[in-house]
């Protein structure tokens, strides 16, 4: 079998390295961690016969864009991809004579299948205690955990890092020698934008977070004239909630959001007539709620470009998260904007400890609308850079 004379990381060397069951991988953006425990998965084949490798994530989209992806670029690189090993619709590879299966916690059967030799967690904190649980009893020999330091709360903590059986090793982007310049200083503007965000993802430490979760954002008098429109967002309201209509512009690393209607009591025909009376194009796209579907398929038939929000498990954090790493703009005229932003809060328990999720129980129309935009509209490139799709 063909060996891999690869490109290694600190990150690799040191999970290489570990003697114990358990290897915990802390550590920020870019650090290497998921790409170098996709090296060590394949690495670790090459070298033994007959083994069960299970590469799990919380949701089969996110595995998908992420340790799938990186496994099999890691092979095609080295020349060691074989279609003819590929099940494709299993999600399981033939590796040395070794099954690489990968799964998701939404993939029940699999989790408390069959057993397996390695387990590899990528992005740990997304799992709940009961997801380890029944993953780590059927798995005879290394468990491998990867994640960002974003929730102080996590059952990885007191619940892992303290076994006798266990390897801590942080990392961050300073371990990764492979990013380029632009990455670096994208990651690096976390030191301005938001403190918490550059302890956790720049410095790959856990950081205590603060209730208020947009701590940061910029009043201005209008959009500057050569900001990029990359959409609206539409959230869906009427008799107790309003409905909300958010523009949202891009210039360099800058978002700039301009609140356009925040009114209750609308029918589909008064959304449409109020768009038409803000000289909404019929060529701007319009990201709504996609649990709405019979009123964003009446105002597309008005003679709109009506997009549903594809949102999937998480997708309220993932939206905050790519929220955060921008530097936020909001017109001084966006005042339910205004007033959304400031106070938007994560949930708190009853012992006053902050829960990784935001409480329900507070104004959120804008947000949403800016949060469909978002996750629909921005995408990151080989660089961690945001671009409009």
């Amino acid at each position: 079998m063909k060996s891999l004379n690869l490109k290694g990381t600190v990150v690799l060397e040191k999970n290489l390295n570990a003697t114990t069951r358990i290897v915990v991988n802390q550590g920020g953006t870019r650090s290497s961690k998921t790409y170098s425990l996709a090296q060590l998965i394949i690495l670790k084949a090459l070298q033994e016969q007959g083994k069960v490798y299970t590469i799990c994530r919380k949701t089969l989209p996110a595995l998908k864009s992420s340790a799938y992806r990186d496994f099999f670029n890691i092979l095609e690189h080295h020349n060691l991809y074989n279609p003819n090993k590929h099940n494709k619709s299993e999600l399981t590879y033939k590796l040395n004579n070794n099954l690489i299966e990968f799964i998701s916690v939404d993939m029940p059967d699999k989790v408390r299948g069959r057993q397996r030799n390695v387990l590899w967690i990528n992005e740990a904190t997304e799992f709940t205690m009961e997801d380890f649980v029944q993953l780590s009893l059927r798995c005879t020999e290394n468990i491998y955990l990867d994640f960002n330091p974003s929730d102080p709360y996590s059952w990885i903590y007191d619940k892992v890092m303290n076994r006798d059986d266990c390897t801590f090793i942080k990392s961050t982007y300073l371990d990764n020698p492979f990013l380029p310049e632009e990455t670096i200083k994208e990651i690096e503007r976390l030191k301005q934008l938001d403190s918490n965000y550059w302890q956790i993802y720049g410095l790959g430490d856990m950081a205590q977070p603060t209730e208020t979760i947009f701590r940061q954002f910029e009043i201005v008098n209008e959009v500057p004239k050569n900001a990029n429109i990359i959409a609206l967002g539409m959230d869906f309201g009427y008799t107790n909630d309003p409905t909300a209509i958010v523009e949202v512009f891009k210039l360099n690393d800058d978002l700039y959001i301009n609140e356009l209607l925040y009114n209750k009591g609308l029918t589909n025909q008064d959304i449409a007539t109020k768009l038409r009376e803000l000289n909404i194009s019929n060529r701007t796209e319009i990201i709504y709620d996609s649990a709405e579907p019979k009123s964003g398929e009446e105002i597309r038939r008005m003679g709109f470009l009506m997009y549903p929000a594809k949102k999937g498990a998480d997708s309220i954090n993932m939206g905050i998260d790519i929220l955060r790493r921008f530097k936020l703009h909001i017109t001084k005229n966006s005042t339910n904007a205004l007033n959304e932003f400031k106070y938007y809060k994560w949930l708190t328990d009853k012992n006053g400890q902050i829960v990784n999720k935001p409480s329900t129980n507070q104004q959120d129309h804008i947000i949403d609308a800016v949060r469909y935009v978002a996750l629909n509209k921005l995408m990151t490139n080989y660089s961690g850079k945001y671009y409009i799709l």
